[in-house]
């Protein structure tokens, strides 16, 4: 291993085991920012020892500085020399990312349940990456005495935020006036919810106000998250061997975010009905554009929309697959036909075929 590889995973490690400490300490007072703080720190470590190790850069050319958590998670993701995480990981990493954010700038006041859930899944997923990047195992790391996080784990998702929106829902009833203690628990659901749906950065007050008076007016949690909706929690094992694992439910497709996008994270959930949203096929892209079904494949082929997800998809139904297109294909193939003549984009694919 390199030698900034091994330093920086040293450093990683020691990150975890403090949060362990932290998380395990017998008082309250600054415990779960220490935890937060520490474990995302570890992880940021811990990623950039990875693309070192699999032959990655951590710096930008002529850049003083090394990449940022997020930049890491992009490079871990989907970088094809240096790929070691899958997009479920991913989703961790950014969750707990968001709620060191807001532990570190503001305030967060997060349930021994949810805060539970979050180290385990850091913890399981640590053990993972250290196993599958380093060949390592993290138990040898970890003193005897040393149990990690918990024995009880809560790995019903649903049932922690029916619980959570009822303490908020008590916390909110006119007159009470803790409306800033309402907000404070609401802040870790409406962070788990948004960064799931690839969304970052912070939730404002504003924000938390409309969440919670949809709450207060009947509307279930999960038409209100969506995103969190979305995932459900995987255990296996029990006691010091215990993995948890945030996944997606079935049918459920995560996408990898474009890089660039103002305001989002690396991946995202999408709670997407796929026939609804690739709602045409070839014949009706003809139909609507008012041109032969060859010369709208030549234009499909000549902007590659098949290598695009946001443009095409092939949908298997039964012992069928379906070859699909969004609307987002009809308007870009509208607009390139504002640029370019049909027949000369035909001409163009029938050079480039031959070629």
């Amino acid at each position: 291993m390199k030698r900034e590889a091994k330093l920086l995973l040293e450093k990683a490690c020691d990150a975890l085991i403090l949060s362990i400490e932290f998380f395990n300490r017998p008082h309250d007072r600054g415990r779960v920012s220490c935890t937060l703080i520490l474990l995302d720190h570890g992880f940021e470590m811990l990623m950039k020892a990875a693309i070192l190790h699999r032959g990655g850069r951590i710096r930008e050319k002529r850049a003083k500085n090394t990449i940022g958590f997020d930049a890491c998670v992009r490079r871990s993701l989907s970088d094809g020399s240096i790929k070691y995480l899958c997009e479920e990981q991913a989703l961790v990493l950014q969750t707990i990312n968001g709620l060191r954010d807001a532990a570190q700038h503001h305030l967060l006041d997060i349930s021994e349940g949810q805060l539970y859930v979050h180290i385990q899944s850091g913890v399981t997923l640590f053990r993972d990456l250290l196993e599958s990047v380093f060949n390592q195992d993290l138990a040898r790391l970890l003193p005897t005495r040393v149990l990690p996080v918990s024995t009880s784990p809560p790995i019903e998702l649903a049932m922690l935020f029916e619980s959570e929106v009822a303490e908020i829902k008590k916390l909110l009833q006119p007159g009470r006036r803790h409306q800033v203690e309402a907000l404070a628990r609401l802040r870790p659901l409406a962070i788990l919810d948004a960064t799931i749906q690839g969304e970052k950065g912070q939730p404002g007050d504003a924000d938390l106000r409309h969440i919670g008076q949809e709450l207060l007016q009947g509307t279930t949690w999960p038409n209100v998250f969506r995103g969190a909706a979305a995932v459900e929690i995987a255990a296996d094992g029990m006691g010091p061997s215990l993995s948890l694992r945030l996944s997606k439910k079935e049918g459920i497709p995560i996408q990898l975010v474009p890089e660039g996008t103002p305001g989002a994270s690396v991946v995202a959930v999408k709670r997407v009905d796929e026939l609804g949203f690739y709602s045409l096929g070839a014949k009706q892209l003809a139909e609507k554009l008012g041109m032969t079904i060859p010369k709208v494949v030549a234009v499909v082929d000549y902007l590659d929309l098949r290598a695009q997800s946001e443009h095409y998809k092939e949908i298997k139904i039964g012992k069928s697959m379906f070859k699909r297109y969004s609307q987002k294909a009809l308007v870009a193939i509208q607009e390139c036909l504002e640029k370019e003549n049909a027949d000369e984009v035909w001409r163009k694919r029938r050079t480039r075929a031959k070629e």
